[in-house]
């Protein structure tokens, strides 16, 4: 008994050093904030105008993006046509869809020289702007659509089976299996996903860079940049971190209690659907799955349509920048892989509860706080510049650290629960219980996870904003490409900023799959 308990406690012993680590890193940038902070006074009206307008901006993008959701997912959840599963797996594509990529997209539909544009000028009527808070709504909901439809369609298949097929035989109609069924699951689910989108859109920061910025439309995140970059004004940058952060850890609260549970019961699982209806419905549901596939794949054909033919012609500094972003996005999910693989196993062991809480603690603050935490501290010892790329490289990690545990959690529970005893018994741990048991069984969860902290991570125009430098990011140049209009480059610059962040996804998920 003793040895399997010293056994146990050297199994968890790294998960613990791991979760004090990341304790202290967010709780001592958090402290660094608040220290520089010194108070809220240092807060003009322009900088409380930036608070409402994260807000407002915040939940009308939500409602939009969780409101026009909502028929997108009814008529996938009855409708079966050829491409329907091509289609549902698009839909998760613009969450590991670099921003910068979006919105270039985006500028190149509704730009003033975008097609929109100039379809309403040929029709003699007047332009549209997608620069300001206009242009933020637009790409919130882009990016937040597709999610809200991937999180209310699962609300639909968890409908029990059983509860369509006594409807059948009760003769609902649409307007009954509505009131019934579906309306009670909105009732759960709708909540929920409005605040998932709401907390997003509250730590956006690349969209309102590049399509906001004006007095009328910065957020938080975009003050802090602007206190932090331009005026040098740590104080203010704190005061605005700390706003940031409660913002944060008041939305997630809300999200503990809000959603109604819709008391279905359980089912048998069995996949049935109740008979499409036809007439006007089967119109009404073609016309909206084809606008909203339109509505996500046209910015992105625009692009590629613009920008592949000249990948060839691009600098020589854009080439330099994607070798740059390549090593860093890898090293970044190495990183965050062997975190959350080492917290996952010491969470399947049962004890210590507290880990998980410390691997989710990422989530209440966002990159530009982290960073501007880590220069407070670190401007006495090294020099902006060197900060640039081990900063962001390592908040790149840290912010994929509560997606990895999602992904690992589970899976490695199942081993434990599985292979545990046996392992014991055998006496089969370290390095070789890594490689023969560990590795092997946890392959799937490891490549998803991987893939999608490399994404995210190639994708990043988050911290290496604050610091510049003379050697800028993949998304950076692409961000210098379009502030400088040289807008052909910029368009080739961003398929290849796309094609790589795919790529990485899927071969990490690729190679997770076949081991």
């Amino acid at each position: 008994m003793a040895a399997g308990i010293l056994r146990l406690t050297r199994a968890e012993a790294g998960g613990a050093v791991v979760a004090t680590g990341l304790t202290a890193l967010i709780g001592g940038t958090l402290a660094a904030v608040a220290w520089a902070a010194q108070g809220l006074t240092g807060l003009g009206p322009w900088d409380w105008r930036a608070v409402w307008f994260t807000l407002w901006q915040a939940a009308l993008s939500a409602m939009l993006s969780a409101g026009l959701a909502v028929p997108v997912a009814r008529a996938l959840a009855r409708r079966r046509f050829p491409g329907r599963g091509a289609l549902v797996t698009l839909l998760g594509a613009p969450f590991i869809l670099p921003v910068i990529v979006a919105i270039m997209g985006l500028v190149s539909v509704f730009g003033r020289n975008g097609a929109v544009n100039d379809g309403l000028r040929a029709l003699g009527l007047p332009e549209i702007t997608i620069y300001g808070w206009q242009g933020v709504i637009l790409a919130h909901v882009f990016f937040n659509l597709p999610l809200s439809v991937r999180l209310i369609l699962q609300g639909w298949q968890a409908i029990p089976s059983e509860r369509f097929r006594l409807a059948e035989s009760l003769g609902f109609g649409p307007g009954d299996v509505a009131r019934h069924l579906e309306r009670p699951m909105l009732r759960a689910v709708l909540p929920g996903v409005w605040l998932a989108v709401f907390l997003v859109c509250l730590t956006s920061f690349t969209v309102a860079l590049a399509l906001g910025g004006g007095p009328r439309a910065t957020t938080v995140e975009l003050a802090i940049y602007q206190a932090f970059r331009f005026d040098f004004d740590l104080g203010r940058a704190a005061s605005l971190g700390l706003i940031q952060i409660a913002l944060c850890v008041g939305a997630m609260g809300v999200a503990r209690w809000i959603a109604v549970p819709a008391a279905f019961g359980a089912g048998l699982d069995a996949d049935h659907m109740p008979a499409a209806p036809g007439g006007w419905h089967r119109i009404s549901d073609a016309l909206v799955i084809t606008t909203a596939a339109g509505f996500l794949v046209w910015p992105m054909a625009a692009v590629i349509t613009r920008g592949l033919p000249r990948i060839p012609a691009l600098p020589p500094e854009v080439w330099e920048a994607a070798a740059r972003s390549v090593v860093m996005a890898l090293i970044s999910a190495l990183l965050a892989l062997s975190l959350s693989l080492t917290l996952a196993l010491s969470l399947a062991r049962g004890r210590m509860r507290w880990i998980e809480t410390a691997g989710m603690l990422p989530l209440i603050a966002s990159p530009l706080v982290l960073g501007t935490g880590l220069f407070i501290l670190a401007r006495t010892w090294f020099p902006p510049q060197a900060l640039a790329l081990p900063v962001t490289v390592a908040i790149n990690a840290v912010m994929a650290l509560p997606f990895g545990l999602r992904a690992l959690i589970p899976a490695a529970r199942t081993l434990q629960g599985d292979y545990g005893r046996l392992a014991d018994s055998l006496d089969l741990r370290g390095l070789a219980r890594l490689r023969l048991l560990t590795l092997p069984r946890l392959a799937r969860p490891l490549g998803f996870a991987g893939g999608l902290a490399a994404a995210l991570a190639m994708g990043d125009l988050g911290v290496i904003t604050l610091f510049g430098g003379d050697r800028p990011t993949l998304p950076l140049q692409l961000y210098q490409l379009m502030n400088s209009y040289r807008m052909a480059d910029a368009s080739a610059c961003a398929v290849l900023l796309m094609a790589i962040s795919f790529g990485l996804f899927w071969i990490f998920d690729r190679g997770g799959r076949l081991a």
